[in-house]
């Protein structure tokens, strides 16, 4: 069956107005939708016709023959994941087992807000800042591109976009606000601290 564009967990209004129903007619409509298509479209007759995007992912990463397949896999599941780090009254600290791990991990809250906008904000070009699970260890990370923690070995916990599509409607050029603004009002901590538990 070839890959859908999946529904946002939430209207396209349900995060304003800190990320616009304008930015999400892009971002999910277009952006994303076109990962999909060029995903399905590669696939068709491919050995990779029935993997799924993890499977994709795994055995293509680094392969220069095959980074059409890669880039758009990796796309695809990048962004599922990042519409699930957001949520409506999201952002601030976490709280429970979570808060615990990243005070251990970081110090504190504030130098783990620190710590994750700095990867995000210096990203140069376009990719990702993530929060993942390396062994038993919380760390940040940031990729470039389609990168994604998985063909690292890492567990993927939470992630902010910061390819320009992703914030200039609503941000133009201020991505530190953006991200700054993701940590404070849209971050979906429940989502983090069931990657998390899924992860032992």
């Amino acid at each position: 069956m070839p890959f859908e564009l999946p529904t946002l967990p939430y209207a396209d209004t349900a995060l304003e107005p800190y990320y616009s129903a304008k930015t999400f007619s892009f971002h999910h409509g277009k952006h994303h939708k076109a990962y999909v298509d060029n995903l399905n479209k590669l696939l068709s007759g491919s050995p990779f016709e029935a993997a799924s995007l993890e499977e994709i992912i795994l055995a293509t990463a680094g392969d220069g023959t095959k980074v059409g397949f890669f880039n758009n896999a990796a796309q695809v599941w990048n962004h599922t994941f990042f519409w699930h780090c957001m949520t409506p009254g999201g952002g601030g600290r976490p709280t429970g087992e979570l808060a615990e791990r990243i005070d251990a991990a970081f110090g504190s809250y504030e130098k783990f807000a620190e710590q994750f906008k700095a990867a995000a904000v210096g990203r140069f070009g376009s990719g990702w800042a993530w929060l993942v699970l390396d062994g038993d260890a919380l760390k940040i990370i940031s990729t470039p591109n389609a990168e994604t923690p998985m063909t690292q070995g890492k567990t993927a916990l939470l992630t902010v976009d910061v390819w320009e599509h992703a914030y200039y409607l609503d941000y133009q050029n201020r991505r530190p606000d953006f991200v700054q603004t993701f940590l404070d009002q849209l971050v979906n901590w429940e989502f983090v601290a069931q990657n998390l538990a899924q992860a032992k």
